[in-house]
């Protein structure tokens, strides 16, 4: 006896049947929703009984037009001032400059001289020749020439000793270093303390990295910006010491 092999039909899933069913009763539901709403019959709506409006007239008096205001009277007309009266008085010509005769004084000729009559001869006396010795004095004897030695320059005081102070205490920053990194430069969070010398001006004369865990790249473009700083002076008394400080520097990688 020989069986016949037909297809079998998987049986539809639980889940399959649970969509049917429910896609099922949303389209009943809805037709149903749907007669109801045709068999419904329309309200008939009252008609609303309102008063009637009572409207009353009110004539509004038109309020009095303001007087012209009163012509100013006029003013009184001023009388242009009289021209005064210039008297011209003619004053005499100054008289002419009297003219200057130059008088030419002439000397009168001086009177001749009268002739004097050579007197006589005079007997010559008798000639006495003498011969006067001179002693000669010796010649005196130059005074010694002592030289004069320059006064003596006073010794140069001794600067005054450096003062050890904090900054933001003693000293402040009149010119702060400025540390800038480029990409890589930085290779990991560091700190470092610079001890800084300046002198009684507030400039910066020497520079000392300590306790360092930047390494020596770091220390160099540190000490370099800090070199190039300027600090405020440093008054005591009314005088200006030089002055030391330590500048701590604490760098953070991002």
């Amino acid at each position: 006896m020989s069986q016949s092999s037909a297809p079998m039909m998987p049986a539809p899933s639980p889940m399959k049947k649970k969509v049917i069913t429910a896609l099922a009763a949303v389209v009943i539901g809805h037709m149903g929703v749907l007669w109801a709403v045709g068999h419904m019959k329309t309200p008939e709506l009252k008609p609303i009984e309102k008063d009637p409006i009572q409207v009353r007239f009110v004539k509004l008096e038109e309020a009095p037009k303001p007087l012209p205001p009163k012509p100013k009277p006029p003013e009184p007309k001023k009388e242009p001032p009289k021209p005064k009266e210039v008297k011209i008085v003619d004053k005499p010509l100054p008289p002419p400059p009297k003219k200057v005769e130059k008088v030419q004084q002439v000397k009168k000729a001086d009177a001749p001289k009268p002739v004097e009559k050579p007197a006589e001869a005079a007997k010559p006396s008798p000639v006495v020749s003498a011969t006067i010795s001179e002693t000669k004095r010796p010649a005196p004897e130059p005074a010694p020439v002592v030289k004069s030695e320059p006064p003596a320059q006073p010794a140069p005081t001794a600067p005054p000793a450096p003062k050890s102070v904090q900054l933001g205490g003693g000293v402040s920053w009149l010119k702060a270093p400025s540390v800038r990194f480029s990409p890589g430069e930085l290779k990991s969070s560091c700190s470092m303390v610079v001890a800084i010398s300046a002198n009684e001006n507030g400039k910066v004369i020497a520079v000392n990295a300590k306790n360092s865990s930047c390494g020596a790249a770091v220390d160099r473009k540190v000490t370099a910006a800090v070199k190039r700083g300027q600090l405020t002076k440093y008054i005591e008394n009314g005088v200006a010491y030089p002055t030391k400080v330590e500048q701590p520097f604490d760098f953070q990688l991002k």
